[in-house]
């Protein structure tokens, strides 16, 4: 999707979010307008359906899954240890500590990518570092991940490598193990961004 139209969907319903927010909360609003295109643009913020698998499979601490669909989206569906945090309550005093915290990777996950690209975009306007966007969403997950298709015959070995780690994955996710020679000759270990410590660490909540 244009990046412009990003930002653009996202104005109304973020504005409806940031009405809500009591005035008395210190709110401060970091970047631009052409700050923030500039960032929409990198598409740094996307984290690969392939990384996130590999990091579930491998029982990763260092990053953590935000569901940002409503609740009973939620209850139906959900990735293995993911938190719900709707989108309309973001902002919530409550939940701080968990979108503003310098311990490990969030990644806002929705059906498609328009609410999570919502949820990063409201977050580091908050001036909040260390959140993400799965690539994709839920559609691609379950399209590409959960129910991959083999790659034409043609196909580069990359490809196939790619497929037989999701498949293995896959497996893995439905409650099998990930077979070893699939993890040490298809697919890398991830390489999760740096996470970004600010001068006053915030603590994450529920932590000891």
């Amino acid at each position: 999707m244009n990046p412009r139209v990003i930002l653009t969907a996202a104005i109304i319903p973020l504005a409806l979010i940031i009405a809500a927010v009591p005035q008395e909360r210190d709110t401060h609003y970091k970047l631009t307008p052409d700050e923030m295109l500039a960032e929409v643009n990198s598409r740094e913020r996307f984290i690969s359906p392939d990384m996130v698998a590999r990091m579930i499979v491998d029982g990763d601490p260092s990053f953590r899954l935000i569901d940002v669909r409503p609740a009973d989206e939620f209850a139906d569906y959900s990735l293995p240890d993911a938190i719900n945090l709707p989108l309309a309550d973001l902002l919530s005093e409550s939940y701080r500590d968990i979108i503003d915290q310098d311990i490990r990777i969030n990644i806002f996950y929705s059906n498609g990518t328009l609410s999570a690209n919502e949820a990063w975009i409201l977050t580091r306007q908050m001036g909040y570092r260390n959140n993400y966007v799965l690539e994709g969403g839920l559609n691609y997950w379950f399209e590409n991940i959960l129910n991959p298709s083999p790659p034409p015959d043609t196909s580069p070995s990359e490809e196939f490598a790619r497929y037989d780690f999701r498949k293995a994955a896959a497996e893995a996710l439905r409650g099998g193990s990930l077979p070893t020679p699939v993890i040490e000759s298809t697919v890398p270990p991830p390489q999760m961004p740096e996470i970004s410590r600010s001068a006053t660490r915030r603590t994450v909540a529920g932590g000891c």
